[in-house]
């Protein structure tokens, strides 16, 4: 199971303030159990988003919301959300971190924004296939300054400030050059936008201390952190 908290609405206010039309997309999954990224909290977290940009003349003109499934589910997000996607610039994620990336791999050409944070992830019995680590639960979530794609869990050696040395050709050192260079991938993402200052603006070390290991999570905590 995956466990996500909410970010403060200041911080969504920052993330959202270049953007004028917003869907807020919400997770039954999840985030959806635990009351904190379901069709209720895209509802609210909408009309907040709305109040609090009118309260401090912000730009943003409209905030709607629509909920899928599951966020992490490619083909699902694509057949859902891509016949009411074309009015809004922007798209507010209240899923975990992998929800945030498959909305962003699925739609390239919107900016994709993370709502929460996602900090804890646990085991749970899947079908048989094959599957692919994209969030790491930091507990620091910045996809909103990567283009979707999460340096952290992407990148081989979780690098913050762009790439190694040890890349060529697009691709990683690291597994004998068959892996894409995560920060390749955010390079080539944010260029697509026009958000190249994004990706030379410095980022300081990780505080380890969000995610220190070896975690635990109470039945308390998973509500609403």
């Amino acid at each position: 199971m995956i466990v996500v908290k909410e970010k403060p609405v200041e911080k969504l206010l920052e993330m959202t303030k270049n953007l004028r039309n917003v869907l807020v997309v919400g997770c039954n999954g999840c985030a959806g159990i635990y009351q904190v990224g379901g069709e209720k909290q895209a509802q609210a977290t909408s009309m907040l988003l709305e109040m609090a940009s009118r309260a401090h003349q912000g730009s943003l003109n409209k905030a709607r919301h629509a909920t899928v499934l599951r966020q992490c589910d490619k083909q699902l997000v694509a057949t859902s959300l891509r016949p009411i996607l074309e009015e809004y610039d922007g798209i507010l994620s209240l899923g975990c971190g992998a929800g945030v990336q498959t909305l962003a791999e699925a739609f390239p050409e919107k900016m994709v924004l993370p709502g929460n944070d996602t900090v804890f992830i646990g085991a749970q019995e899947r079908e048989l296939g094959k599957l692919y680590e994209l969030c790491r639960a930091c507990g620091d979530c910045i996809l909103d300054e990567t283009g979707g794609i999460c340096p952290v869990t992407r990148c081989a050696k979780s690098l913050m400030n762009g790439p190694c040395g040890g890349q060529a050709k697009g691709k990683c050192e690291v597994g004998g050059w068959k892996k894409d260079c995560a920060w390749v991938l955010i390079y080539d993402r944010l260029k697509e936008r026009g958000r190249l200052d994004l990706f030379t603006m410095y980022r300081p070390p990780r505080d380890f201390r969000v995610s220190q290991p070896p975690r635990e999570i109470g039945g308390d905590i998973g509500v609403r952190a």
